[in-house]
């Protein structure tokens, strides 16, 4: 059964991975290898292999919003001339790319995760990433991975209340303040994990841009040593704020008071002449860059301003010198605003999750027991088209701009949603399996899957107890899930093994936010919104580094701390 389980990654790790397909073919062999999986090995019907689908397809239905939303945003902007000023903004700081991977790719991704989550971090960085002159896939890179410590919390703690909380609440050995109160704890040691590990996470985004991205011939490492002290000091500015709300406040703010606070201080550093390399780096000039770095966008030449052979028109005649950074970030402080006020520990939010009406529900498909629902009003897609649509006035747009902007934006979705449809689509057969009649066991192919991964490590489990949730994120493209699916499982084995539960679910915790950069579903929208879909397999591969350096690490870690 276990092989059984294993067989649909199997295929996704061969063709994305190995074969360097494109998701757009890899995604539909894996959903049909899943689904015969389904139906022979865990006698799931026909209706329950097509309900689970659909199930998946709704929710990719609003992870493709949220990338209309983003594209739709930027291309605005661009189209304004708002981008160019922004870019001059961050280039007034510093015209170093290494500076701007700390600054846009690790405070302002790590930011806009703590506040939206959804992807939004990516989908949002990785274009002014874009714009500033990056490569598209050097872009994408830094954006998913920069963002991946806050992702811990993500979008004001939901990944632990009630990613974690939901599953312990529902074990008959805990009461329902126990199962509070070891989530906290748990919550308060996946900070300090971070701090002891994620407090490199500048350097290593940074060290991966200079290592893939930079001159091959000039591969040495005094590129990364130049910025050592920066990226250090931005990783103990994040998570030293980032450590103490969690343990004092709780789960819900780290990530946004570790980035604000975390930036602040690092702008104010290198404004005041300290931290600064000596020596600028970037990168090579357009023309020596391979093929697989562009897409269907160009870069802007110098963070100043488009190229004058960036394709698409994305930055009209709009005259951004004269334009102040204030109203160019206007849509973007209005995006926040928006988002905060609109999550779960609101009113507004807890009515745009619940009115029917904002949240539509298919309960019952097919007249199974699996339902699903698309939460158009919430998620950060129409938060993103609003802001876009509160940009037209303030930037006297005209109605061919907008025209433009928005076209651009709704055919850039059409490969991704391909992709992102049979992911999710593969995703609900692996989560809903058990759930079915028939089904041998009564557990889904993810908890068969780990729990042969706890029989055949058995006393070294906590070395593997993070690439639990490693798994769990790479397989559904969301720690909330991940949480939610195996958070019940590492508790379970943690008792058995007399190991320290809350040191096992911490590592669930910290496995599930770096599993973020390998999420199939994440890496396509990135791709996206850079103009890059077809190149999945080469992203996962990059950040595969990160991911193992964090296996590593917390696997060490949590094996002394549990046998102390």
């Amino acid at each position: 059964m276990a092989l059984a389980a294993l067989s649909p990654l199997a295929v996704v790790a061969a063709l994305l991975v190995g074969a360097l397909w494109p998701a757009t073919r890899a995604m539909p062999v894996a959903w049909a290898t899943a689904a015969i999986v389904g139906f022979v090995a865990w006698n799931m019907p026909v209706e329950w292999v097509l309900a689970a689908s659909i199930s998946g397809v709704l929710t990719a239905i609003e992870i493709l919003w949220i990338v209309f939303g983003a594209l739709a945003l930027l291309y605005t902007l661009m189209r304004a001339g708002a981008v160019d000023r922004i870019n001059a903004g961050f280039v007034a700081i510093s015209e170093d790319r290494r500076v701007q991977v700390v600054l846009v790719g690790f405070f302002l991704a790590t930011f806009l995760e703590g506040v939206a989550g959804f992807g939004t971090p990516a989908a949002v960085v990785a274009p002014l990433l874009l714009a500033l002159g990056f490569p598209p896939l050097a872009a994408v890179v830094a954006a998913l991975v920069g963002h991946a410590i806050a992702t811990t919390f993500g979008a004001v703690g939901v990944p632990v209340r009630p990613g974690v909380e939901e599953p312990l609440g529902a074990l008959e050995s805990l009461s329902s303040a126990e199962a509070i109160d070891v989530t906290l704890q748990a919550a308060g040691a996946a900070a300090l994990y971070q701090v002891a590990v994620g407090v490199f996470m500048p350097l290593v985004a940074v060290g991966m841009i200079v290592h893939f991205f930079g001159d091959p011939e000039e591969r040495s490492l005094s590129a990364i040593l130049e910025v050592v002290p920066l990226c250090l000091f931005a990783g103990i500015a994040f998570v030293v704020p980032f450590a103490l709300t969690a343990l004092f406040v709780g789960p819900e703010l780290p990530s946004i008071v570790g980035a604000m606070v975390g930036a602040a201080v690092v702008v104010a550093v290198l404004r005041a002449g300290y931290l600064h390399p000596d020596e600028e780096w970037t990168f090579r000039t357009r023309e020596h860059w391979p093929d697989h770095w562009i897409g269907s966008i160009e870069p802007g030449s110098n963070g100043t301003s488009s190229s004058s052979d960036a394709t698409d028109g994305l930055s009209d005649d709009a005259p951004a010198a004269s334009m102040s950074l204030a109203r160019a970030w206007t849509p973007y402080v209005l995006l926040v605003v928006l988002l905060i006020a609109t999550r779960d520990f609101t009113p507004i939010g807890v009515a745009l999750t619940e009115l029917s009406a904002l949240a539509p529900a298919w309960d019952a498909i097919l007249g199974t027991d699996i339902g699903g629902e698309v939460r158009w009003a919430y998620v950060p897609g129409t938060w993103l088209a609003l802001s876009a649509l509160a940009a037209i006035p303030l930037f006297g747009m005209d109605r061919g701009q907008v025209e433009s902007a928005w076209r651009e934006a709704g055919q850039k979705l059409v490969s991704p949603a391909v992709a992102l449809v049979f992911v999710i689509a593969m995703v609900g057969i692996m989560t809903e399996s058990g759930a079915a009649p028939n089904a041998p066991s009564g557990d889904s192919m993810m908890i068969v899957l780990a729990d042969a991964t706890a029989s055949v490590v058995g006393d070294v489990y906590p070395a593997v107890a993070t690439v639990v949730g490693v798994l769990g994120t790479f397989i559904t493209g969301s720690i909330t899930v991940s949480n939610l699916t195996f958070s019940q499982l590492q508790y379970d084995v943690a008792v058995q093994l007399g190991l320290p539960t809350h040191h096992i679910l911490a590592a669930q915790m910290v496995g599930a936010a770096i599993g973020n950069v390998l999420a199939i579903h994440n890496v396509i929208a990135a791709l996206a919104t850079v103009g890059l879909v077809g190149q999945e397999g080469r992203v996962v591969r990059l950040n595969l580094f990160p991911v193992l350096y964090y296996v590593v690490a917390m696997g060490a870690l949590v094996s002394v701390v549990t046998l102390l």
